[in-house]
């Protein structure tokens, strides 16, 4: 039977983005003076944090049962992929422009070690739930990463069996892509709320480009209240 919940997309019409990447010249794009100022810096990552109202998230997982992690992650992509900035990723001592985004999980393989797993980012949110839903039990089960190398990636990490303030993450030199941690939501009278970092590299984008992202995060999150029926 199908889920009601898919009810909300019929009609829609899918745009199928042709996945490539290029390098290109940082002189000739916005972040010229960033590039310049922060490729060589010993740490050029930047973290804020935000708590996050994620209570429709959790109405909708509950009802329909799909996975918390999931739709966080699938309106991190929608969020992002309305920022140019995440397009653009600094690579040695170029940046390279991508067309389309992915957006990491960590999951948690047969070994009981972790693996990492890409997911391509679709603007319809059933078909990133099919893809997150293969994806992720493929890489348990085999214990073996997915990789997708010509979408920008964004990075996730979901501790959502502890209760944390925030997280920041390693630099390690040869990873710039973004990356987003949470651990587990809190509640408070009827609100559920969610504590997320968010790492950037300062070639790539300012302080205000990721405000901007978590605002719209929070944007997209608030969303579903309008967009499901009876929620």
């Amino acid at each position: 039977m199908e889920c009601p919940f898919y009810s909300i997309i019929e009609g829609c019409v899918v745009v199928t983005l042709q996945q490539k990447m290029e390098k290109v010249n940082p002189e000739e794009t916005t972040r010229a003076y960033a590039f310049e100022m922060w490729r060589n810096a010993p740490m050029p990552m930047v973290t804020v944090f935000k708590t996050l109202d994620v209570s429709p998230l959790r109405r909708v997982a509950r009802k329909y049962g799909l996975k918390f992690n999931m739709l966080m992650c699938w309106c991190i992509g929608k969020a992002a992929s309305a920022i140019k900035e995440f397009y653009m990723l600094p690579v040695g001592d170029s940046l390279v422009r991508y067309d389309s985004l992915a957006v990491n999980a960590i999951v948690a393989d047969f070994r009981g070690e972790v693996s990492s797993c890409d997911v391509p980012f679709s603007d319809n949110i059933f078909v990133f739930n099919d893809d997150y839903m293969r994806l992720t039990r493929q890489v348990a089960a085999s214990g073996e990463n997915h990789d997708i190398i010509d979408s920008m990636v964004i990075g996730t990490s979901a501790l959502v069996g502890y209760d944390i303030d925030g997280a920041v993450g390693m630099y390690s030199g040869i990873f710039n892509n973004p990356f987003c941690i949470w651990g587990r939501w809190r509640r408070k009278w009827f609100r559920t709320h969610l504590t997320l970092s968010f790492q950037f590299h300062h070639t790539q984008m300012d302080g205000a480009h990721a405000g901007r992202f978590l605002s719209l995060l929070q944007e997209t999150i608030a969303g579903f209240s309008r967009s499901v029926p009876h929620v």
